[in-house]
């Protein structure tokens, strides 16, 4: 059942009021890949009265006021992507087609999603209850940040949006406690994975150096998003304080990590996989054409690429839902009208990152002073791609399925480190689980840039490329590799855009067509090259291409 989206709606479901309204910057699509479906089901699920309010319009009240004032609580997203993102290219350029709005043209989320929704609210209910903020957009801007479209450091958006709560990460438990607090009048300022503001720091808290600081002082800066990322680990993480003006944005530890059956219930819900009808009427959605049919395996990612914010967002522990939970969600998508056998994609953030994760890191967290898999896989991770093989074999048999594809992109260093399954799961893929081409993003192909990136070297791709074709050959099939790169990069550089011409001309054999410029996003470790021109880790100057015709220039040397 879709949340209600008008009053009419809400009478149906037998309410009067509503206890949280949560408005959204993309269209309503009920779906479990739409964050802010997933949360209003869940609280539905712990027993409050939930409506939804899709990209109203931020000139009048004749949205924002749809459904009332709720008792406990407005949330605030700006959608599956930050509004920035979704509204402007890597040069800057308004985009014009919009994936998560009805009609595919891009005019109806609002730059700074966030702050203007906010900012709607309190125009039309003053003094109303708390405004909590979440999604992709909140939860990278949480804390001091790199602007890109501003070229500055902003403040934490909670101070930016006058907001009274951000909840930051994937906040299903946070979002229920937070919801009960207020209900019944219990400790808000301690419920983990919640940023508030406060004239004090709490006992325990490492402050970091404050906004005026940071936006002095680079190296202060990067010593303050070192700190920032080292503490987002549910089991090592301490709290954290940065002075924003006279007042302190406090971070309380990150929630903890829902375990597999809760997981499974998340995904379990009576979500839609649509579009609701009020918003329906005013357009087709693109990203149904991908989402409706797709499903998620697996959340968080252990290969921390500097350029991706996933590793801050989702967490840098991978957790799976079991297969009797995946294959449960195709059987009910099977059985849909409508269906046509085809599944999109059945993955995560990494296709190959299902059903394994360090036991070290499990019982102690994450570790700080070494990653997973870079600069080299770490032997306590234990790579395999059986219980992925045993998946995607369950799901092939599922009645009314003709195909499952795995379209998100692979890490083929650790497809050939798994000496046992890694073979057998890419002859599966190639035979069953591609339709002509396959997705990899190697990114960039000089060592430098990709060491920069946080990216294995082009040894492995090389690799990986002959195994690819030695196996679709095999099958009888004609299959490709698609490849995504990236230009102007911090540390790229026109030379080594020349060299990524030449290494796909004479290893790859293709002429590069998937390449896109660098675009800085809030709280990587590659926007923070981007602001300080620097490496983080040893403080040397780094090139950073800043000027935008030269940037498409680099993309021109390896497209044209």
């Amino acid at each position: 059942m879709f949340l209600p989206t008008t009053q009419a709606e809400v009478r149906a479901r037998g309410w009067t009021t509503l206890d949280v309204i949560l408005i959204t910057g993309d269209t309503y699509i009920d779906s479990p890949y739409i964050g802010v479906a997933i949360v209003g089901k869940v609280l539905v699920e712990a027993g409050f009265r939930v409506g939804i309010i899709a990209q109203p319009d931020a000139r009048t009240g004749g949205d924002v006021t749809r459904l009332g004032e709720p008792e406990l609580f407005w949330g605030v997203t700006g959608g599956s992507i930050d509004s920035l993102v979704a509204n402007f290219t890597a040069t800057k350029k308004r985009r014009r087609q919009g994936d998560y709005t009805p009609g595919g043209v891009n005019n109806r989320r609002p730059d700074r999603a966030v702050i203007t929704y906010t900012n709607l609210i309190k125009r039309f209910f003053k003094d109303t209850v708390p405004i909590v903020l979440g999604g992709l957009e909140a939860s990278l801007r949480r804390i001091t940040h790199y602007d890109y479209w501003s070229n500055k450091l902003r403040r934490s958006i909670l101070f930016d949006a006058k907001a009274d709560y951000l909840l930051y990460g994937m906040a299903e438990k946070a979002v229920v406690d937070l919801a009960q607090a207020l209900k019944y009048h219990g400790n808000i300022e301690g419920i983990p994975g919640l940023c508030y503001i406060s004239q004090e720091i709490p006992g325990g808290y490492l402050e970091l150096p404050s906004y005026q600081t940071v936006k002095e002082d680079k190296h202060a800066f990067i010593d303050m998003f070192h700190t920032f990322y080292e503490n987002n680990d549910p089991r090592t993480a301490r709290g954290l304080a940065q002075k924003q003006d006279t007042r302190y944005l406090i971070q309380n530890p990150p929630a903890p990590y829902l375990t597999q059956d809760e997981l499974d219930a998340v995904y379990a819900l009576d979500y839609e996989r649509d579009v609701h009808p009020y918003y329906k009427s005013q357009g087709e959605v693109r990203a149904l054409e991908t989402i409706g049919t797709s499903v998620a395996t697996h959340r968080g990612c252990y290969g921390e690429c500097n350029f991706c914010a996933i590793a801050m967002h989702e967490g840098r522990t991978v957790r799976w839902r079991s297969q009797d939970s995946v294959v449960a969600e195709v059987e009910h998508i099977a059985q849909q009208p409508g269906f046509t056998g085809y599944l999109r994609d059945v993955s995560g953030p990494t296709a190959n990152m299902y059903g394994f994760e360090c036991e070290k890191k499990l019982e102690r967290g994450v570790c700080n002073h070494k990653r997973c898999v870079f600069p080299e896989i770490c032997p306590q991770l234990p790579v395999d791609h059986g219980p992925q093989r045993e998946l995607l074999q369950r799901l092939r048999e599922v009645p009314g399925v003709k195909k499952v594809f795995v379209a998100s992109g692979l890490r083929y260093d650790m497809l050939m480190e798994d000496v046992a399954h890694g073979e057998a799961y890419l002859r599966d893929v190639v035979r069953h689980h591609v339709s002509g081409q396959m997705k990899v993003a190697p990114e960039h192909t000089d060592p430098q840039v990709l060491e920069a990136m946080g990216k294995p070297g082009p040894d492995d791709l090389i690799e990986f490329r002959r195994r690819f074709f030695r196996a679709t050959e095999a099958a009888g099939k004609e299959q490709y590799l698609t490849y995504y790169l990236i230009a102007a990069h911090p540390g790229c550089t026109e030379e080594e855009m020349r060299r990524v011409k030449q290494f796909a001309s004479r290893e790859l054999h293709i002429h590069p067509e998937q390449v896109q410029i660098f675009t800085p996003t809030p709280s990587t470790y590659s926007s923070l090259m981007y602001y300080t021109e620097m490496d983080p880790w040893t403080r040397e100057p780094l090139f950073v291409e800043k000027e935008i015709g030269k940037k498409i220039r680099q993309k021109r040397i390896v497209t044209r």
